[in-house]
């Protein structure tokens, strides 16, 4: 009778484990395939995951919160048809092309101000900036730095090389252009431009010493694989700020009738993109309310988050700006402060 043979080979090594000792103590992000390790935690590791990515994002990053706000320039009327958008004038939802005026903006910045942000982004739906969009926004910036004390960021679609560098001249201190989806998911969001079009954008704004703000939506029927693959991505292409959207499906667009994220796979995909990006700003932005709720943003924050805008979206209620701050306050998270980011 032949002996049973006992096998010598090393157990598998638990991946919070190993996350622990190569993202918190080494500050080295975890891999695709490591990413989508921790995506496929099932929900009883929840909670020890959400106090790790707090853990990397306290070592890494500090305890400052920077707090933003957004007001949409030129709203809806977009030739592009993102499935997710409200704003495609090629579908048939609510929102209807309108400009902003010069002293609207001003007072949006100014009130941005008062909840005590630091950024302030100009945001247009348009493919990218014509001539008359870009005189607009540098009119917008030269009349809000004569009032308010705020970095002014941008959100203007897909821009040329000329484009790029009318901006950094115009003093844009970031400038936000998201890849929305990993790039093989990309052609099921999207079609009338590709993912490779807006990676070039960012290299241009990387290039010309702005900083860049690139993130996505996730809950688009992605797979949890597409979500690792975004993950990283977004780690290949090093952004200074990620902003993490949760898919709200709007009336009228492609992604309509989609489901909305369960809370346990949004507070894993947070903790994910942190263990993936540990020194980067992580920012909460839209449908975390509809996603999360309440609980749910202190989890977040709790769980890696170190970012949030404050206020309304671009289309969609946000959550009133005082919340937030009274959340960071009980949470005592300090808001970054501005002199701090000049």
């Amino acid at each position: 009778m032949t002996p049973t043979s006992v096998s010598t080979a090393p157990a598998s090594i638990d991946i919070l484990d190993l996350a622990r000792e190569q993202v918190l103590e080494r500050g080295e992000g975890l891999s695709e395939s490591q990413v989508l390790d921790v995506l496929r935690l099932g929900d009883e590791r929840l909670e020890d995951l959400l106090a790790l990515a707090h853990d990397v994002r306290m070592k890494w990053c500090g305890p400052e919160v920077e707090v933003e706000g957004i007001i949409s320039l030129k709203t809806g009327g977009c030739p592009e048809d993102c499935h997710f958008c409200s704003q495609s004038g090629l579908f048939q939802s609510p929102v209807r092309a309108a400009w902003l005026d010069i002293p609207s903006l001003v007072e949006a910045a100014k009130q941005t101000a008062k909840s005590g942000a630091t950024e302030f982004c100009i945001v247009a739906a348009v493919r990218g900036p014509d001539a008359k969009l870009l005189a607009q926004v540098a009119a917008g910036i030269e009349a809000i730095r004569n009032e308010v004390d705020i970095q002014i960021a941008c959100s203007l679609g897909m821009l040329t090389q000329e484009q790029v560098d009318q901006l950094a001249a115009m003093g844009v201190h970031r400038y936000n252009h998201n890849l929305e989806t990993s790039k093989s998911h990309f052609p099921n969001v999207v079609t009338t431009h590709t993912w490779d079009e807006r990676w070039n954008t960012l290299r241009m704004v990387r290039e010309a010493g702005m900083e860049v703000c690139c993130g996505g939506i996730l809950g688009m029927g992605e797979t949890l694989e597409q979500r690792a693959e975004f993950a990283a991505n977004l780690a290949e292409l090093e952004p200074d700020e990620v902003p993490l959207n949760f898919l709200n499906p709007r009336p009228g667009t492609p992604f309509g009738d989609l489901e909305v994220l369960p809370a346990s796979e949004a507070l894993k995909s947070v903790a994910a993109f942190r263990l993936a990006l540990p020194r980067t700003i992580l920012r909460f932005a839209g449908g975390r309310e509809i996603t999360l709720g309440d609980l749910g943003a202190k989890q977040g924050i709790l769980g890696g988050i170190n970012a949030v805008i404050v206020g309304n979206y671009l289309t969609t209620l946000g959550r009133p700006a005082e919340s937030d701050l009274d959340l960071l306050i009980d949470l005592q998270m300090p808001i970054k402060a501005l002199n701090d980011t000049l």
